[in-house]
């Protein structure tokens, strides 16, 4: 059985106010640095306005049903986008669709009232929407990454593209039809494209953002949250990985303690806030001092534990070298540090036996008189 355009509009409103429904839940209980949530949730409001008004054709003045339907359905994508633009750090979008709307709005009210034609409206409106979408899949293949989310959507985008193409062309070919209501195969599948693009749009923000979730939940359950470092069950997750890599390839890690000097003075002095800026700041300048390949993790207090994969005892010692020097430049948050080095010895070294190391030569170093490298 065909399902006729407005049992098809019917069900895009009820699909649009369910998504609404979710979207707005979620804005509302999803911690506010995940922003373009709440364009995202008024993206199927519009829609569903659309949907509602498109529906009353033949009831409501065609000021509603027509021009208004048309400018929501719009706007409705527009908003879409610009909570994609915020969501991924990115502004801007607002001047020029708006623009766009008010340009979309004179045009509908001409081809409505003065110059009536249902076929021009088609026309123009689906190249509308196809740059729209168009700029929307553009902007996700350059910023959006490579996730399901971020992929589903751009795939949801691309084939709505190709559908918005094909009615223009069955304009260009004279068979625009004669209405949205008509009862026609091609005009039922389009709606049906319509449809399963707003579902899916919707589907889509709400991936994105429960995988941002998830992603900031990991981060918070492996990291420090001042410094922003790992935590210490994480950096020695990773110190054991790795040691079990050495024992399959025979190249092994070194591992540094590093502990701030007189850092329980620096607190008492300058306070706590003090304090807490001095361990961003070592933190942010022992990262720099590292490769890509490098874990750096808070180990307790103001003692901090470096992994370098696959580095010999001299390489780690050069290492700590220019952390030392990086953290002597002159600063107002520099601070002096301690360094406890040790490298892995062979198929029988242990993570304890390493650690063990590590901590008696950052002892040495604390013994010698501080703000010094000791190897273990």
């Amino acid at each position: 059985m065909q399902l006729d355009p407005r049992s098809l509009i019917a069900m895009a409103g009820f699909m649009s106010a369910m998504m609404a429904v979710v979207l707005l839940v979620m804005r509302r209980n999803y911690p506010p640095n995940i922003r373009g949530l709440d364009y995202w949730a008024a993206a199927p409001v519009l829609w569903l306005v659309s949907a509602v008004l498109f529906g009353s054709r033949g009831e409501l003045p065609q000021s509603l049903t027509v021009v208004l339907a048309n400018q929501a359905l719009l706007l409705g994508a527009a908003v879409y986008y610009i909570g994609s633009r915020r969501f991924l750090g990115h502004g801007g979008g607002w001047a020029l669709w708006g623009s766009v709307a008010v340009a979309s709005t004179l045009v509908h009210i001409w081809l409505t009232y003065v110059a009536p034609s249902y076929a021009l409206r088609i026309a123009i409106f689906s190249l509308l929407m196809t740059v729209l979408y168009g700029a929307h899949l553009r902007f996700l293949l350059r910023h959006g990454g490579k996730g399901f989310p971020t992929r589903l959507v751009q795939v949801v985008l691309a084939l709505h593209i190709l559908v918005l193409l094909t009615r223009f062309a069955s304009v260009l070919v004279g068979r625009a039809g004669s209405g949205i209501m008509e009862p026609s195969t091609f005009q039922t599948a389009y709606m049906g494209a319509y449809v399963l693009t707003v579902l899916m749009l919707s589907i889509g923000a709400i991936l994105l953002a429960t995988d941002r979730v998830r992603t900031e939940l990991e981060h918070l359950a492996t990291h420090d949250s001042l410094t922003q470092t790992l935590n210490r069950r994480a950096v020695m997750q990773l110190c054991q990985e790795e040691l079990d890599r050495a024992r399959r390839y025979g190249h092994g890690p070194s591992i540094m303690m590093l502990d701030l000097d007189n850092f329980k003075a620096v607190n008492d002095t300058h306070g706590h806030q003090h304090g807490d800026a001095v361990l961003v700041h070592f933190a942010a300048c022992t990262k720099s001092a590292l490769r890509s390949e490098d874990r750096l993790g808070r180990y307790g207090g103001e003692e901090f534990l470096v992994l370098l994969p696959d580095t010999d005892a001299p390489a780690a010692h050069h290492v700590a070298q220019r952390i030392h020097a990086l953290l002597a430049a002159g600063h107002p948050l520099d601070c002096q540090l301690s360094i406890g080095v040790t490298s892995w010895q062979g198929q029988t070294d242990t993570l304890d036996a390493m650690l063990t190391r590590a901590d008696a030569a950052l002892y040495q170093a604390k013994k010698r008189g501080r703000n010094q490298t000791c190897a273990g």
